[in-house]
């Protein structure tokens, strides 16, 4: 009889095993309330050390183009299992000698216990202030942060969002980044901390997150369609009470980070998704030409790689599911630009989306909201 164990018993697990037959192990990702295909899963195997065991997924291709992500310090810190390759229902891993628990992922999971350690990491600082947006639908606080100028008198306001979609954590590593960019003591820093104040919702869906769920169309609607008239979450609720209140006719800027799909023509770049609005378009463009010019990490962004609206998946048909944060915050009063970005999983224009780099990816975007901000006040 096997001894292997695979489990999902921690934040952000994920899998159903189906059967473990000596050395393969079938199992698939647990859709839950999703409506149709997705694609996250994040599981641990102990009692393999020393043995090659294969994983057999059922349900599509759910293993992305640099194969899994792998742990072997109880999800501390991930490497991707390979180089650039495609979507795959399988993937072979070598158990080390003494590993006696692997976790691998689809990607590189964030969950509340990260965002702790990188808030623990920035310490006490004048330029920072922690808060609860509200309590989610299961009672999990929901946090919420200021950052910059905090004396309520800066020249403008910006507000952050991440994981509306909750499978989508390669985001999160940017938003640290964005975070750090503030505080850093350069020229980006200095200027942001004296004439901004941000405020960032890291998890937009808290339950999601921490209960590993895919988030993206779930029924009966996603986070990041639930800014009609009455929104069923308490999160979206509270950001659509609290952004135009906390405005004081001075946010000018929205930014959403997302993850896109697994792979494909617009699932391997960093780009914004293009508003229905010619002016908010010229803004994204804008900004999109300024972070171009910006950028100094490892990530390759190009303006033309944005998405228009019309095209591909961006159409109209897609606003029929809801109401998305970008489109509400859109027709806020004084908002000069309202976009979201869409950041790979693992392959950005043939650079390696990690950690690291995806941290690198929200200082350039600390450096573009500093130069376009400055361009525009």
């Amino acid at each position: 009889m096997s001894n292997i164990r695979i489990d999902c018993s921690f934040p952000g697990g994920n899998i159903i095993i189906e059967d473990i037959d000596g050395d393969v192990v079938t199992l698939r990702q647990d859709r839950r309330d999703t409506e149709g295909f997705w694609f996250y899963w994040y599981f641990r195997a102990r009692g393999a050390a020393g043995r090659t065991l294969d994983f057999r997924f059922t349900d599509g291709k759910p293993v992305g183009v640099r194969g899994p992500a792998i742990s072997l310090d109880e999800g501390d810190t991930w490497a991707w299992a390979s180089g650039i390759t495609d979507i795959a229902n399988s993937f072979t891993f070598v158990f080390p000698e003494g590993a006696d628990a692997v976790r691998f992922s689809f990607g590189m999971p964030y969950t509340q216990a990260n965002w702790d350690r990188f808030i623990a990491r920035l310490g006490d600082h004048p330029a920072l202030s922690g808060d609860e947006l509200c309590r989610s639908r299961k009672g999990r606080p929901v946090e919420m942060l200021r950052v910059g100028r905090l004396d309520g008198d800066p020249l403008a306001r910006v507000a952050v969002t991440c994981r509306h979609h909750c499978c989508e954590m390669m985001a999160s590593y940017a938003v640290e980044g964005l975070i750090e960019s503030v505080l850093t003591n350069d020229d980006t820093g200095r200027w942001l901390r004296e004439n901004i104040e941000m405020l960032v919702v890291p998890f937009v869906d808290k339950d999601g997150v921490e209960e590993g769920d895919q988030g993206k169309n779930r029924r009966p609607r996603d986070h990041n369609r639930d800014y009609d008239a009455e929104s069923i979450y308490p999160e979206t609720k509270a950001i659509s009470e609290l952004l135009p209140e906390w405005s004081g006719g001075r946010l000018r800027m929205t930014l959403d980070l997302h993850c896109p799909g697994r792979s494909g023509d617009w699932n391997e770049h960093v780009y914004q998704v293009g508003r229905d609005r010619p002016e908010m378009w010229h803004e994204q463009q804008r900004f999109g030409g300024i972070l171009e010019a910006s950028r100094e990490g490892a990530l390759p962004y190009s303006a033309a790689n944005n998405l228009p609206f019309g095209e591909a998946w961006n159409a109209g048909q897609n606003y029929d599911l809801g109401c998305s944060f970008s489109r509400w915050a859109s027709g806020l009063p004084d908002v000069q630009l309202a976009t979201s970005f869409e950041i790979p999983y693992a392959n950005a224009s043939g650079a390696e989306v990690n950690a690291a780099t995806a941290r690198a990816f929200g200082r350039d975007l600390g450096r573009a909201l500093h130069r376009y901000l400055e361009q525009a006040l």
